[in-house]
C-alpha cells in the first residue's frame, strides 16, 4: 500500500488525554541526564520534589499519538521510518503534574522522489485540560525512506537553520549514562531498538542506541544550563535536525552561537567526533 497524498494529509487523529504526576516529571528529567551528579543542586531541583521544576523538553512526551506511522491506513512503510527533526515551542512553563490533552495533525508531506523517500511534518498543541491554556506546540518531521514517488509536492516550506562559520561562543559537555536509554524509555517510548541488543544488531547497530528525543532533551539541558541558569521560564523555543544516532554512555557536546535571545547550536559525540544534531535553533531570555 503506497501513500495517498490527500488521504494522509487529511488523516484524522484521536484526541489523546494524559494524566501525569510529579513522579513522571522527575523520571523524565532522570532520563535526559538531570541528576547524573546527585550532588549538583542545580539539577536536583528537577528530580527532587522539594521546589520541583520541569525540564522544558518534557513537552515531547505529553499527549503524543504514539507510533501512528505503523497504522495500516497511512500507507507508510513504517520499518523504514526515521525521526528527522523536532521543534518545541513553550507557551508557558510546564506544570509539575496535571491532565493534558492534544490532537495531532499532518501539516506537510514532501515527496522527494522514487527511491528517495518522503518527509512528513506533523503538529500537536498540548493543552492544560483544567484551564484550557496552551502549554506547548510540537512540530515533528518524519523521514519515510521507503515512500517516495507518489506524486506529492517536491519542495518543503521549511528550511534548515544555518550554523555560523566560526568557532562557537559557548560549549557545554554533558555525559550520558550507559543505562540512559533504559531510563528514558520509561517515559513512553518502548521501541526495542533502544533496549534489546539483538534487535539493535538486526537494525545495523552494535548495541542499543539512545532515543532521538532523549538526545533532544540533552541539548535542551545544555541550553538551559548554559544560557538560562536552569530557569525553565527563560527557555522558549528549540528546533533541530537529527543527523546521527547516539550510543548511551557517550558525552554530548553542545556548541552554541548566541545572537541576543537567539541561539544557533549543534551537538556532537565527543568520543566519535561526530555531529549528531545539526541546524539547531533556540530562543531564550
Amino acid at each position: 500500500m503506497a501513500i495517498n497524498y490527500e488521504k494522509l494529509l487529511n488523516r484524522k487523529f484521536e484526541k489523546i488525554t494524559q494524566n501525569y504526576t510529579e513522579k513522571d516529571s522527575m523520571l523524565y528529567a532522570l532520563g535526559v541526564g538531570l541528576g547524573n551528579d546527585p550532588l549538583n543542586e542545580d539539577c536536583l531541583q528537577f528530580v527532587y520534589e522539594d521546589g520541583l521544576k520541569v525540564v522544558p523538553s518534557m513537552g515531547v512526551v505529553l499527549a503524543g499519538p504514539g507510533f501512528w506511522a505503523r497504522e495500516p491506513d497511512t500507507g507508510i512503510d513504517w520499518v523504514k521510518v526515521l525521526h528527522a527533526g523536532q521543534e518545541l515551542i513553550l507557551h508557558k512553563p510546564l506544570p509539575t503534574s496535571g491532565v493534558v490533552e492534544a490532537t495531532t495533525k499532518i501539516t506537510e508531506i514532501v515527496d522527494k522522489g522514487e527511491g528517495r523517500g518522503s518527509l512528513i511534518a506533523s503538529e500537536r498543541v498540548v493543552r492544560d485540560q483544567a484551564t484550557g491554556e496552551d502549554l506547548c506546540t510540537l512540530i515533528s518531521t518524519t523521514m519515510a525512506r521507503g515512500d517516495g514517488g507518489f506524486g506529492g509536492p517536491s519542495t518543503s516550506t521549511s528550511k534548515p537553520d544555518p550554523i555560523p562559520e566560526r568557532e562557537p561562543d559557548l560549549v557545554c559537555d554533558l555525559p550520558t549514562l550507559d543505562q540512559a536509554a533504559l531510563i528514558y524509555r520509561l517515559s513512553g517510548d518502548f521501541n526495542p531498538l533502544h533496549a534489546s541488543p539483538s534487535v539493535a544488531r538486526k537494525g545495523g547497530f552494535e548495541k542499543p542506541i539512545l532515543h532521538g528525543l532523549c538526545t533532544f532533551g540533552v541539548a535542551t539541558h545544555a541550553i538551559l544550563k548554559t544560557l538560562c541558569d536552569y530557569d525553565p521560564a527563560r527557555f522558549h523555543r528549540i528546533r533541530l535536525r537529527f543527523s546521527a544516532p547516539v550510543y548511551p554512555g557517550e558525552t554530548i557536546r553542545t556548541e552554541m552561537w548566541r545572537d541576543g535571545n537567539k541561539v544557533a547550536f549543534r551537538c556532537r559525540s565527543v568520543e566519535r567526533d561526530l555531529v549528531i544534531i545539526n541546524n539547531g535553533y533556540a530562543e531564550v531570555s
